[in-house]
């Protein structure tokens, strides 16, 4: 690996990176624009140059060159020498931040990127502390540019992170920079809005407030949100994100940096498909039902009820007439939990795979590309953790069924005592499986909305959204990542994980990491390790 010494300090650098780069990720803060990891390197804001020593064409001595050099293009070498800390430099960065200002407007108390904008950071840092503009400053108007994003052009500092993101990930080219000189602006091709899978990725990158999410508009200040690292439950991606939340309410999603998943992006499937995690029409009370009589108990009580109302049904029957159906919704210990609570009151118990929703076909970006690499795919199976589930049913043993052949076996009559989650956001029951219900003595049903299946139920238990629990879930890719808990459930629920785990057999708080130690020494077999957060690349 290569070494330079960047402002007297020697830095090891991986290789084939930029001197920026490497600085950045030595920690130093170098201003920036226009340079993005993920992004070609088009040189144009001017804020990163350095000065360099270079040998004398004469003498072959090393010296300071006059010049400044773009250090977002510049490979490391190893030992050259390069300094950002010189008088020339700062006066640049001055000078540069002098004229993105020129025309800026003094808006950042009602603008949504204050507390988050470049702009802000590096005027402080950099830049003058008044402003010599006399002149009436240029005014652009707004831009309503797609149906989720807005264009403050007076705000733009003309970086093209947005143009080159919708060539170079997207490959849907809806904007372009048109004019030139002060006159230039950002703008969509005439009759094409920004309206791509990935859009919402242009306001991410946006280094300042130029590029605003309408969804996120207005409805809070950043310095207020908490952010919380998880895992999109959208695809079978499995995109790592970050949910931001305050006062237990979801704001906004933003994709976290993972190259061996997303790298830094996410589709606006996932962007956008939370707001069910706050509807109204959420179950949050357990419900108990012996013959006529439906009865609300203390979640403390349901260990004791759920375990007695099983135990009394296998005395009765046998452990093979059990059946327990898991969702891809689950996380792998919520999973790992239920099998062994059901496989320790029936071991002849019959596990099955719930259904795996899926929408059209898988999505890759560049959309259209000729011989490009893929940089992002939106898969088709619309859940989270269905290879995870499908593994720990394997490693189990025994009985196993997929979700055709559970609703078959249940319909004949061979079940009379079931376990069923649910957990999808959106409707999963159709008639056949509503049929069920009715071929059972004693149904669990586990879900967040009220479903046909309900109506027959013995036992009703309120589950929560991914960004109420923690655990860990698997992508396509068989990559297990784990997630934490952002918000809490809605008043009277509880965390799936607890209520399992006390069923299951353990006391005291439930705790992901402590469950995948119990999985690990019971050999549960998920056949990778666990994901270590990344190191974040720095992406102003």
């Amino acid at each position: 690996m290569p070494k330079i010494i960047i402002d007297n300090q020697e830095i090891e650098c991986r290789d084939g990176v930029n001197v920026l780069q490497a600085a950045l990720e030595a920690g130093m803060e170098i201003p920036h624009y226009c340079y993005h990891p993920g992004l070609k390197v088009v040189a144009s804001c001017r804020l990163c140059l350095m000065e360099m020593q270079m040998p004398h064409p004469k003498t072959q001595e090393m010296g300071w060159v006059p010049k400044l050099f773009p250090s977002c293009q510049t490979p490391v070498r190893d030992g050259m020498i390069c300094r950002f800390d010189s008088d020339t430099v700062k006066q640049n960065q001055a000078n540069c931040m002098e004229f993105f200002l020129l025309n800026h407007p003094l808006d950042c108390p009602v603008c949504d990127q204050a507390g988050e904008c470049h702009l802000q950071d590096y005027s402080y840092h950099f830049g003058h502390a008044e402003s010599r503009m006399v002149d009436q400053k240029l005014k652009t108007p707004k831009k309503d540019i797609g149906p989720r994003t807005l264009l403050y052009s007076d705000r733009c500092v003309m970086c093209t992170r947005c143009v080159r993101f919708t060539e170079e990930i997207s490959g849907t080219h809806e904007l372009c920079m048109v004019n030139r000189g002060s006159r230039a602006e950002i703008d969509v091709f005439s009759g094409h809005p920004l309206d791509n899978p990935l859009q919402g990725n242009v306001v991410d990158i946006c280094p300042v407030g130029c590029l605003l999410d309408k969804d996120f508009l207005f409805k809070r200040r950043v310095w207020e949100l908490n952010g919380t690292s998880s895992v999109c439950p959208g695809c079978a991606t499995g995109c790592s994100i970050r949910v931001d939340q305050a006062d237990n309410h979801v704001y906004r999603l933003k994709p976290r940096f993972n190259p061996k998943v997303n790298d830094w992006w996410m589709c606006d499937e996932g962007r956008f498909g939370s707001d069910y995690v706050h509807d109204a029409k959420r179950i949050s009370s357990p419900i108990v039902r012996r013959g006529l009589d439906e009865t609300t108990p203390a979640w403390e009580d349901m260990p004791e009820i759920l375990r007695f109302r099983f135990e009394e049904h296998v005395r009765e029957h046998s452990g093979e007439s059990v059946v327990a159906m898991l969702s891809p919704f689950m996380s792998c210990e919520e999973g790992w939990l239920l099998i062994k609570f059901i496989r320790e009151i029936a071991p002849n118990a019959t596990l099955a795979m719930g259904p795996v929703p899926m929408a059209g076909e898988d999505q890759s970006f560049p959309a259209g590309a000729n011989g490009d690499a893929v940089k992002f795919t939106i898969l088709k199976e619309k859940c989270p953790n269905r290879k995870g589930i499908e593994q720990l049913i394997a490693s189990a043993g025994g009985n196993t069924l997929s979700f055709e052949e559970f609703v078959g076996q249940c319909t004949e009559g061979k079940f009379s005592a079931g376990w069923v989650v649910g957990g999808y956001p959106n409707e999963w029951v159709d008639k056949a499986t509503a049929k069920i219900a009715s071929k059972f003595q004693l149904l669990v049903v586990q879900d967040l909305f009220e479903n046909a299946l309900m109506a027959g139920a013995a036992v009703v238990l309120p589950a929560c959204a991914w960004v109420e629990r923690e655990g860990s879930f698997m992508n396509a890719a068989g990559l297990v990542q784990p997630f934490e808990r952002a918000v809490q459930p809605p008043d009277g629920a509880r965390h799936d994980g607890q209520y399992l785990y006390e069923i299951a057999g353990y006391t005291g708080l439930y705790s992901g990491e402590r469950v995948r130690e119990l999985m690990a020494e019971s050999k549960a077999d998920l056949s990778v390790a666990y994901e270590a957060p990344c190191k974040p690349v720095h992406a102003h």
